[in-house]
């Protein structure tokens, strides 16, 4: 997983690690020797289930930026979502997305971004002990809890598409 020749330092990184030794979290950052820009990467990476996964997702809800921090074991339906939260939901381009966050897609993390974010996260997450999350690069992620990802992000816990809501524990 953490190679020699691997990149050790980037600054999106170092604001992620930043933010989170300012929320009280110690930042243990993992490095990959190949990027996992999909839960599914991640998740053959780290070993681990593809929902313990914090997938983040930059959308725009009435033009404004939205963060979903989704189970990797979900898609958004930004249908239902927007419709819970009261707005028309789209998936930002890549430039809202590096405006929004500091970051790219690949390796969006749930912190450390110019300014907060209005978030969502998933509460399918909340089935995971310990839930892992992109540091800033497609070649980091992090661990954390469902509880942690709430408070670190500011965010609302919800569900991101119908079928969330009924027995989320049950899927893998």
């Amino acid at each position: 997983m953490s190679g020699e020749g691997t990149e050790r330092t980037h600054p999106a990184v170092e604001r992620v690690e930043s933010a989170l030794l300012a929320a009280g979290v110690e930042p243990r950052v993992r490095w990959f020797e190949a990027a996992t820009p999909t839960a599914v990467s991640a998740a053959a990476e780290l070993g681990v289930e593809v929902g313990a996964i914090a997938n983040s997702l930059v959308f725009t809800i009435d033009g404004e930026p939205l963060l979903v921090m989704t189970s990797g074991a979900h898609r958004v339906d930004t249908a239902y979502l927007g419709e819970q939260l009261g707005g028309r939901i789209r998936r930002a381009d890549p430039e809202t997305v590096k405006s929004a966050t500091g970051q790219t897609i690949g390796g969006v993390a749930p912190v450390g971004h110019p300014a907060p974010l209005r978030t969502v996260v998933d509460v399918a997450l909340a089935g995971y002990p310990e839930v892992w999350a992109a540091a800033g690069h497609p070649h980091t992620v992090f661990p954390t809890t469902f509880a942690e990802l709430v408070r670190l992000t500011g965010g609302a816990p919800g569900a991101v598409e119908p079928s969330a809501t009924d027995a989320s524990a049950t899927e893998a």
